[in-house]
């Protein structure tokens, strides 16, 4: 018998009161596309690309979604950040320019629309 194995994470992600604006940010900033809305009013969406897919639900409490941090690791880390500037160049955190880490990774921060940190990043082997 095979040992457990772990898959990708689909993290539920607090998306404040405007679920629209979260969803068009993670459409035409980071190139998701939404494979499921659900509610009237809209209360969740499903958002993927590649292997990466998030939950975003409406929430009003702010406090609640902004220490949320999210890391999707990433190959062709140099090209997404390219890709990222060429669409807004402002959505990169400041503080988050495309750089490697002493840790060996090199990564990049966006914040979105709520306040969720996504750090992108690739490693080296």
């Amino acid at each position: 018998m095979s040992p457990p194995k772990l898959g990708s994470i689909s993290p539920l992600v607090p998306a404040g009161e405007d679920l629209e604006a979260s969803i068009a940010f993670y459409e035409q900033k980071l190139g998701f596309t939404t494979i499921h809305r659900e509610g009237d009013p809209l209360r969740l969406a499903i958002v993927q690309r590649d292997t990466a897919m998030i939950y975003l639900c409406k929430n009003g409490y702010q406090n609640l979604g902004s220490p949320t941090s999210l890391r999707l690791q990433v190959t062709g880390i140099e090209q997404l950040y390219a890709e990222y500037q060429a669409k807004d160049e402002t959505i990169i955190h400041p503080d988050g320019s495309l750089e490697q880490k002493p840790w060996g990774s090199k990564e990049f921060m966006v914040f979105d629309p709520a306040g969720c940190c996504l750090t992108f990043f690739e490693m080296p082997y």
